[in-house]
């Protein structure tokens, strides 16, 4: 029997990506519901901070994807309102959501990352669109990949297979964020690697294979079913599987993170994972991979979000 009387999932926000954050936030309450849990679902409007107030949750499952539900905004808000939540602080949030810092910290941490540019678009056009796209493929070689910094969803992001690809690619990101990360582009498997911490420490979940029709995890393949082939437990060898748990476990770790993440990796042809980003409010749609993650571990949604929620309560509590 559980003492959570009373549990608010947040979603929706003004992101761009809203409507995804919507189809998690019905998901994770269906699922909790189906445990017997009551749950009342909230957009993050102004008739927020005084519904909390007026009746406090036992505890907050965020829903929310990109903006104010990733960097440490609305997270905030619920330590303000001393409203126990489930996920990281504020303070790891703010690291984890933007890419080029993020990529700094696992790097001090031994883990292997595509070498990459963090590029303003002040600084593109004042010194030289032209001269400083030169110099990143001279630099970085091709192909490349550019996504904006901050945000998830692949929104903005593209692969660059030439230098005649580049511009297009820059502007394209610029139209969701105001700072671009070029990377190097690593040709292997993509693999996520979801780490769940119920109070013994971080344990990775089985790691879920990605396989797109298009070739690319692009928006469209993320979020349309029948888009993206998914193997959860990805087709890897146990030697390769256990590093990419490694990975996400240390990416965990060492980015101050709580609860529950999704690391995002690459494998080479070679077998070596390299990290790409970490996510602090995984999708929980019904092609997202933590819920596949949780299907392959053989564990239940419903359930694992109920001792998520029950861990924030207590820990508030303490």
């Amino acid at each position: 029997m559980s003492d959570l009387g009373h549990v608010l999932v947040l979603a929706g926000g003004l992101s761009y990506e809203r409507e995804v954050s919507l189809r998690s936030g019905r998901r994770v309450s269906e699922a909790l519901r189906a445990v017997g849990i009551p749950v009342e679902t909230r957009d993050t409007d102004a008739s927020l901070v005084p519904a909390v107030l007026a009746d406090p949750p036992d505890a907050v499952f965020v829903t929310l994807h990109g903006g104010a539900g990733e960097d440490g905004a609305i997270r905030s808000v619920l330590e303000l309102l001393s409203v126990p939540y489930v996920g990281a602080d504020p303070d790891a949030c703010r690291v984890a959501f933007d890419k080029p810092t993020a990529k700094a910290v696992v790097r001090s941490f031994g883990l292997r990352t595509p070498e990459s540019v963090t590029l303003p678009k002040e600084t593109f056009h004042d010194l030289g669109a032209s001269a400083v796209l030169d110099r990143i493929v001279e630099r970085l070689g091709l192909p490349l990949f550019v996504k904006p910094s901050r945000g998830g969803s692949a929104l903005g992001a593209s692969m660059v297979r030439t230098a005649q690809e580049l511009p297009s690619a820059m502007v394209g990101c610029f139209a969701y964020g105001d700072t671009a990360l070029i990377e190097r582009y690593i040709e292997g498997v993509e693999v996520s690697v979801s780490v769940v911490d119920l109070g013994e420490g971080p344990v990775a979940l089985p790691p879920v294979e990605i396989v797109p029709d298009a070739g690319l995890y692009d928006y469209a393949s993320r979020y349309t079913a029948g888009h993206t082939e998914f193997f959860a437990p990805a087709r890897l060898s146990p030697e390769v599987s256990q590093a990419c748990a490694e990975m996400a476990v240390t990416a965990h770790t060492a980015l101050g993170l709580r609860d529950v993440s999704r690391t995002d990796l690459i494998v080479d042809e070679a077998g070596l994972p390299y990290f790409l980003e970490v996510n602090v409010a995984p999708g929980m749609t019904e092609t997202s991979l933590l819920p596949m993650a949780i299907e392959a571990a053989g564990d239940d949604l419903g359930t694992l979000c109920q001792a998520l929620l029950e861990q924030a309560a207590a820990r508030h509590s303490a």
